[in-house]
């Protein structure tokens, strides 16, 4: 180190002791990990020469180190590095090393743009905390010899002290992390008792994986049959809603009949990943778990990172319990729209009742008296009543079921068709005019002529139709009423023309 160097030698800043006691007290005040990787970086180019520092934190279990922290001659930049701990000779060994020259013949990883301008010397120490192993950190140079024993074993102190500091951020990250937990749970607690809406509901679950996890994407998967369906999926990475996944294969087998977890580290090369869906996951990782909904699977509630990323258990066990309260807050208000549905359903066609048709229909009037076109039409069933009388209610009930289908598959989906009550029905036509009634009318009853079990009984249909007139009408009952007046001057219209004929 030159005289004309910034930096205190070990001697100028006094006893080694207060050199790592000042250091040790900055870095366990510092509790955000990126906050105190920086500080480590800091502080040890405060005493050691440190043109090229990087800090590694290792994972055992993988034998796998991941650079967390990198720098070269002033600049902090994020890398993608890993490599394997037990190429490590700091990791391997446990014990500090110093290289004085030809780094690049010994280091696995080497600082520097070119291979005539690269680090030359350097000092690592691996960071042990209560036995385990943390990770490693490593000072450069370019410069040969630029470093002592003194210096080797000041990084070593320096280690220590960041073992005990990283340690100590990472337990209050677990305790923020479990306390956001804590408040999403309790989110999804509240959506139980207070919303009746799945989406709502299904948009809560998202929030809450992607805020606790701090993952890329999130998506809940709805099983139906032998299919999944994304029925919400959030994130920067999220799948398109209604992405449809056949339910064969390994993956299923794993979710849906072993009810088990499962992480896929590299979702780019995983036989796991069906074919189907692949083109919609980015290179990364991914976990999932099973929906279980009463004493079954109802669906999967996936979570994925966009860099690859060791999911731990500890992730795992996090993702289950949202999975849990999700699941019960899904069936929940899935009943409640069960039972709405039902309400607002006639049982016998499956079409919406006359509630429902007045809910819509309130809607379509006020759009309509903004500006917006709308039609109705009313369908009575001729002589229906002498036909229930004569074959059955049976067979009556079969005629109302096929004129019911007919309407349905006619329709359009931003259109609505209702029983209005007893054999009369209604098409609420929006965005259309009278022209475009006309069409829809007349494939009706072309349909109606056709079909098997209305011909056998010589079933017709009269039909009335109201274009909303905003001079002239003003609620839903107007234009009802309207169509009703059409579709009796109508029938009067034919009853005359038959009369007519018969004379």
């Amino acid at each position: 180190m030159s005289a004309s160097d910034p930096r205190p030698t070990q001697s100028s800043v006094g006893d080694r002791y207060h050199v790592l006691l000042d250091i040790g007290q900055t870095l366990t005040g510092t509790l955000e990990a990126d906050d105190l990787y920086a500080a480590i970086h800091r502080e040890t180019a405060r005493v050691l020469e440190a043109e090229g520092f990087y800090i590694s934190l290792y994972d055992q279990a993988r034998d796998l180190a991941t650079i967390v922290f990198f720098a070269d001659r002033g600049r902090v930049e994020r890398v993608d590095v890993t490599y394997r701990g037990s190429d490590s000779e700091v990791i391997r060994t446990r014990r500090p090393s110093m290289i004085e020259d030809r780094l690049d013949d010994r280091s696995l990883l080497v600082l520097g743009e070119e291979a005539s301008d690269v680090t030359r010397s350097a000092v690592s120490a691996p960071m042990i905390y209560k036995g385990r192993i943390l990770g490693a950190i490593s000072a450069q140079s370019y410069e040969p010899a630029a470093y002592s024993a003194d210096d080797l074993d000041l990084l070593k102190g320096i280690a220590d002290i960041s073992s005990v500091a990283i340690d100590n951020a990472f337990h209050i990250a677990e305790l923020e992390r479990r306390r956001r937990e804590a408040e999403q749970i309790e989110e999804i607690g509240r959506a139980m008792a207070s919303s009746l809406d799945p989406q709502e509901v299904l948009g809560k679950v998202i929030s809450a994986v992607l805020d606790v996890l701090d993952v890329d994407g999130a998506s809940v998967w709805l099983l139906d049959g032998a299919t999944a369906q994304v029925a919400r999926s959030g994130g920067d990475i999220n799948l398109p809603q209604g992405l449809v996944w056949n339910l064969e294969g390994d993956l299923v087998e794993r979710l849906v009949e072993e009810r088990r977890p499962v992480i896929i580290e590299d979702l780019s090369s995983s036989t796991l990943v069906p074919g189907q869906l692949r083109p919609h996951l980015a290179a990364g990782s991914g976990m999932g778990v099973p929906l279980i909904g009463g004493s079954r699977v109802s669906g999967i509630l996936t979570a994925g990172s966009r860099s690859p990323r060791h999911f731990s258990e500890d992730d795992t066990a996090v993702l289950l319990r949202l999975a849990s309260q999700a699941s019960v807050a899904l069936e929940n208000a899935r009943l409640h729209s069960s039972l709405q549905a039902l309400s607002l359903t006639d049982p016998l066609t499956g079409l919406p009742n006359r509630r429902r048709l007045q809910i819509h229909l309130d809607k379509e009037v006020a759009a309509a008296r903004r500006g917006r076109s709308l039609v109705v039409a009313l369908f009575d069933l001729d002589d229906f009543k002498s036909c229930n009388d004569s074959v059955g209610h049976v067979v009556g009930d079969g005629i109302l079921r096929a004129f019911a289908q007919i309407l349905d598959e006619e329709n359009r989906a931003m259109n609505l068709v209702a029983r209005y009550g007893g054999d009369e029905f209604i098409a609420v036509l929006s965005e259309s005019h009278i022209d475009g009634a006309r069409l829809y009318v007349r494939r009706v009853v072309e349909r109606v002529g056709e079909d098997p079990v209305m011909a056998r009984y010589g079933v017709s249909v009269s039909v009335g139709m109201a274009e909303f007139d905003r001079t002239s009408m003003k609620t839903m009952e107007d234009v009802i009423q309207t169509a009703d007046t059409d579709m009796y001057r109508r029938k009067s219209e034919r009853s005359r023309q038959r009369a007519g004929d018969s004379s």
